[in-house]
């Protein structure tokens, strides 16, 4: 009879990327406490997807490092939302050593503290590669 051990994944502070095309929000928790931000619905909105993250985090005096991690959504959405929530994701990981996770729109009900929270209470969050599912 074999065991099987699930670990738990423990996310304290982090930014949480929801950008798949509809109602793109971002997610921020620190110390405990919560932040959304709406992102800007221009038509070229993923253009300033990076300087909007950018001044997010320095609004509330967030210095990414090897202790806070990114969340992105993998989809299903949009082939550019995605991409770019993931070249933003990554390129953090690599220049500030943060840690990278993925989740899927289906397990978060809405974006809010109380669904986030529950997202990662029942480890739908993944440390694996993210594999995207765009739709067409």
């Amino acid at each position: 009879m074999s065991k099987v051990i699930m670990k738990t994944i423990m996310i304290n502070n982090f930014l949480i990327i929801n950008c798949i095309g509809k109602d793109d929000k971002l997610g921020l928790r620190i110390n405990k406490d919560f932040f959304i931000h709406n992102c800007n619905n221009q038509k070229n909105k993923y253009e300033y997807l990076v300087a909007e993250i950018q001044d997010f985090l320095t609004s509330h005096n967030v210095i990414p490092d090897k202790d806070f991690s990114i969340i992105v959504n993998q989809g299903p959405g949009s082939f550019s939302g995605i991409r770019t929530s993931m070249a933003i994701a990554k390129g953090l990981v690599i220049s500030k050593k943060t840690k990278l996770y993925g989740y899927k729109n289906t397990d978060l009900v809405e974006f809010n503290q109380e669904n986030i929270e529950k997202l990662l209470d029942k480890n739908l969050v993944e440390k694996k590669l993210i594999k995207p599912i765009y739709i067409s």
